[in-house]
């Protein structure tokens, strides 16, 4: 049976929802960083065991690559509550990624070096 187009599965967003859902990254960026602030002050502890210090480290890779997603869909709805669709948003955020992507394994390359 050959399937036939049936329209767009979902309306497209209004400009009202493309600002919510700008805030709400913004939001989710501010939670992010309180996350990074609790991770940095387990490690700098005077009285942190060293198996809290290191579970802070690996915190912090997680959280960096935490910072750069949402620094990406901060990126996508800020076009797009400009007015750019979602197509030319979302090849900027992940042209954005692809270049965090491309800078860390230069970066692995200087370290094997």
């Amino acid at each position: 049976m050959i399937k036939k187009y049936t329209g767009i599965k979902f309306p497209p967003l209004t400009p009202k929802e493309i600002e919510e859902k700008y805030k709400e990254t913004l939001e989710e960026m501010k939670e992010v960083l309180e996350w990074k602030k609790e991770e940095e002050k387990r490690l700098k502890g005077k009285n942190s065991k060293p198996q809290v210090k290191s579970a802070a480290k690996r915190a912090l890779v997680r959280v960096a690559r935490r910072i750069d997603t949402v620094n990406g869909n901060i990126l996508y709805w800020k076009l797009r509550n400009e007015g750019k669709s979602h197509f030319y948003a979302g090849l900027e955020r992940n042209e954005y990624w692809d270049k965090l992507k491309n800078k860390d394994s230069e970066e692995d390359k200087k370290e094997e070096d």
